[in-house]
């Protein structure tokens, strides 16, 4: 969730630089509006979406592939089957950040309301007439100018020779729906409200209704007259960020630079263009990003034909030099010849070795199955035995044994364990910064349920997993 988190917040940044170093300053209101409410909705749904054929755009030859890390150096197994990341946090701490984004989204929630009761309180309590479909509202003692949806407040201290030239402006914004833009970015204030990048999405947004509003009305009225209005006006604006007020004096300098300025030339719109090569570029980092909690199942066949064959003269070599093997050296070329001849489980010079081998998962014909699991296809009984493994440790772990241990941060926990020819869990190693945390980890592993075992040319054998447990510590 964090990194989702991180990955909207970079990709809002970047739509917004684009769009304050090449777009505001033009006249083309509408593209522009389309871009501010398109880019925030493409920053929430683009590290959603991964494309395989993105994958494969980098050359292998410039892909750096680090060796796998060997958590037991004396294990003689040819593969493990990494379970996905088992995450773990203490329950101790009042205080976490998802209960202070839970807070954050409840306290946004109960402005905006207070906010809206404000606004609805004055229609009430206001004196009302409708012309031409909108509602006017008449703010009593008040210079106010506002819209919402097809609510117009007018405060009564307005002068009569600019209320019209306010009226068509604020009846612009209800035409244009300006309230619905302003909504939506309410909507994301409460959701995210810790994202500063949301509130400048709707500043600029604002400003930009103000220049669709002010072109407009020009259209029907001398510009003169215009300016006049809105720099003689006494400034007088509820501060509510979802309506489109007319006197809001931070803005009044920028709208008359605007009016005055000359139409952007049509060659110009090929800087929203730019739209394209920054979505694609986005798509190809979010389709290539390995999500954290990827399961680290080897690839079958990723290992070189000619890797394999070298390793095989090397040991010849050895063995010639040699001249004998132990007893140990026999049992694991046994078990390899098992695993590599067509007939090797049923080879009855190789019987002995049958009955210790460990089976890789990438050629296993079927895996465990979980109790719960049964009936299922190979991939999703995976699936679901990976989900019923995660489930088990988060409710059987002592949350709180970190705490008690004065450990803070995250702690890092991998085990290794085999799912015998019975079904039964064995063997089970962990490692951990702490001592008590493997026997933790080690206590929990072994009070997994007896599993249907693997099997191989019929034949029930046994297959080693590894498990990653992150323990989040909350301080």
């Amino acid at each position: 969730m964090l990194h989702y988190i991180l990955q909207i917040l970079a990709f809002q940044l970047f739509f917004l630089m684009v769009y304050d170093l090449f777009l505001k300053r033009e006249t083309f209101f509408n593209w522009n509006r389309f871009y501010l409410l398109f880019t925030p909705i493409a920053a929430f749904v683009l590290p959603l979406i991964k494309i395989e054929a993105f994958k494969n755009v980098l050359p292998q030859q410039y892909i750096v592939q680090l060796p796998a890390v060997i958590l037991n150096p004396d294990s003689t197994e040819i593969e493990t089957q990494l379970l996905p990341t088992v995450y773990l946090k203490n329950s101790s701490s009042f205080w976490s950040w998802e209960f202070i984004i839970y807070v954050g989204i409840c306290v946004a929630t109960c402005l905006f309301l207070v906010k809206m009761y404000k606004l609805i309180s004055t229609i009430f309590s206001s004196e009302k007439q409708t012309l031409n479909g909108l509602t006017i509202v008449t703010v009593k003692n008040s210079s106010a100018a506002f819209s919402f949806f097809n609510y117009v407040f007018l405060g009564d201290a307005i002068t009569p020779e600019s209320y019209k030239t306010i009226l068509t402006h604020e009846s612009i914004h209800t035409r244009q729906r300006h309230s619905a833009d302003l909504l939506f970015f309410e909507v994301l204030r409460i959701l995210f409200w810790f994202n500063p990048l949301v509130y400048m999405y709707q500043n600029r947004m604002v400003t930009l209704h103000e220049y669709i509003a002010d072109a407009l009305v020009v259209k029907q009225q001398d510009k003169a007259t215009y300016y006049q209005n809105l720099l003689s006006q006494v400034f007088d604006v509820n501060h509510i960020s979802f309506i489109n007020p007319f006197f809001k004096q931070s803005l009044i300098k920028k709208r008359i630079i605007m009016l005055t300025k000359t139409k952007s030339k049509q060659i110009h719109l090929l800087k929203y263009a730019l739209l394209i090569p920054m979505v694609c570029s986005m798509l190809l980092y979010t389709s290539c990003d390995k999500d954290s909690n990827t399961s680290g199942t080897p690839l079958e066949g990723s290992v070189d034909r000619s890797d394999i064959l070298q390793n095989i003269e090397i040991l010849k070599e050895s063995i010639a030099a040699k001249g004998n093997i132990s007893d140990e050296e026999d049992a694991a070329l046994k078990s390899l010849l098992v695993l590599t001849t067509p007939n090797g489980f049923t080879n009855p010079d190789l019987a002995d070795a049958v009955e210790n081998v460990e089976v890789p998962f990438s050629v296993i014909e079927q895996v465990p199955i979980y109790p719960g699991c049964e009936g299922l296809s190979v991939e999703e009984q995976k699936k679901c035995m990976s989900n019923k493994i995660s489930q088990f440790v988060g409710q059987n772990y002592n949350t709180d044994l970190a705490t008690e241990l004065g450990l803070s941060g995250r702690q890092r926990i991998n085990v290794l364990f085999k799912i015998d020819k019975q079904g039964n869990v064995t063997g089970v190693k962990a490692r951990a910064a702490h001592p008590k945390l493997e026997e933790e980890t080690t206590r929990v592993i072994n009070k997994l349920p007896q599993m249907k075992p693997g099997e191989q040319k019929g034949m029930a054998v046994t297959v080693q997993y590894s498990l990653p447990i992150v323990f989040q510590v909350q301080e």
